[in-house]
């Protein structure tokens, strides 16, 4: 059976953001917030708890914050099976698509900066490029690729990715993609459409994307674990191993290094102390790197998502969104912004209420279906 690794009582929570973080900047949070204790959400970390030891996933990370204040971090269970070691606050997971969370956030500060626009059509800035089979792809833009509204069919070439092909081959059969729709028309969720993020962080600012993320984001934030790419993950000493169920067992799986180099869509390491302060970032604790005009940006409904991935099963969710590297939720009359993640062996969940000013992430190093239902479980816990 799993156990819980860490349990932080509560006279410990208010001097870890002094103690592990380095980022000590302005925040600002709503006027009346409600005041959340540990009590407010124990019988979610009970049924957590729980569902953990029956789920039997090897290792598990979770942290509750406020702007300026950390609720709860806990760790389940080992980093890869086989070994000993625990995993701690420290260790390293891949986050999978909640890395489009930051590639958002790098979009939006660079509009902020007035160095691109959101509407200048992709052809203008990256001319080498064509993409689509119809004419009417020509007039994507920065906002279509970072909402999914591209009007490419989805998810093109991620099988590609599946099988170890890497972005920099893939993109020579850019121009093969279909066109469904004109862009801006129909929502269809990218991974390697969506990485074009990257090659426009290189041409508009002349460094690497993770250079970019590096120096504008992870630094000024204190993410001292976080990075970009398959170099951080493997030369990481505490991370986590990936892992797949096979029957009853837990088996470590092997690393697809070819999401590493869709590095907007899904490059992201991060320990559940950084994605801590990143959630808090993105509540508003850091105004100087992330301004609430970016915020605001990022966070506001682009196109209605349809019904048919896991979150539309959520029973009090009344609608859904994509944002600019954000899902948006209505969920029990409460918007929620939230973004989820999966690659080979990893999940990964983060969820923020700004009008309670809390937020939670949990990351699991295993394929498993519990993922699904930690966000729901803890919004009904928040939003009574």
């Amino acid at each position: 059976m799993l156990f819980a690794n860490t349990r932080l009582p509560s006279r410990c929570l208010s001097l870890l953001l002094s103690t592990c973080f380095a980022a000590q900047l302005a925040w600002s949070q709503p006027s009346n917030p409600p005041s959340f204790t540990p009590l407010d959400y124990v019988e979610y970390l009970q049924w957590l708890d729980t569902e953990i030891a029956t789920a039997g996933v090897p290792g598990v990370a979770l942290g509750i914050v406020r702007a300026n204040e950390v609720l709860d971090v806990r760790t389940w269970g080992v980093r890869s099976m086989g070994d000993d070691a625990l995993v701690d606050s420290k260790t390293l997971f891949r986050i999978a698509s909640v890395s489009k969370t930051f590639a958002g956030a790098v979009t939006a500060k660079m509009v902020f900066d007035q160095k691109q626009s959101w509407d200048t059509p992709i052809i203008s800035i990256l001319p080498q490029y064509s993409i689509g089979t119809q004419e009417s792809s020509k007039g994507m833009t920065l906002r279509h690729i970072l909402s999914h509204t591209t009007g490419l069919m989805p998810h093109a070439y991620s099988n590609m990715l599946d099988s170890g092909v890497a972005y920099e081959k893939i993109q020579e059969k850019f121009q093969e993609i279909p066109t469904v729709c004109p862009p801006g028309r129909c929502y269809g969720y990218q991974n390697v459409v969506f990485s074009l993020v990257s090659d426009v962080v290189e041409v508009t600012e002349q460094e690497s994307y993770a250079q970019y993320v590096q120096e504008r984001l992870f630094a000024p934030l204190g993410m001292e674990t976080a990075s970009v790419g398959l170099e951080g993950y493997t030369d990481a000493i505490n991370v986590s191993a990936a892992h797949r169920q096979r029957g009853e067992n837990w088996l470590i799986a092997p690393t697809n290094a070819a999401y590493y180099t869709v590095g907007p869509a899904a490059g992201v390491n991060a320990s559940i102390e950084d994605m801590m302060v990143w959630a808090q970032a993105n509540l508003g604790a850091f105004p100087s790197v992330l301004p609430e005009p970016v915020l605001v940006e990022q966070q506001t409904p682009v196109v209605e998502t349809p019904r048919g991935s896991y979150f539309n099963r959520w029973p009090r969710l009344e609608k859904a969104w994509y944002g600019l590297g954000w899902r948006v939720f209505d969920y029990a009359g409460v918007r929620v912004i939230h973004h989820g993640g999966g690659v080979r062996g990893f999940r990964s969940e983060l969820v923020l209420v700004p009008q309670l000013d809390i937020a939670m992430i949990v990351l699991f190093n295993g394929e498993t279906s519990l993922a699904n239902d930690v966000v729901p479980a803890f919004l009904d816990t928040v939003i009574r």
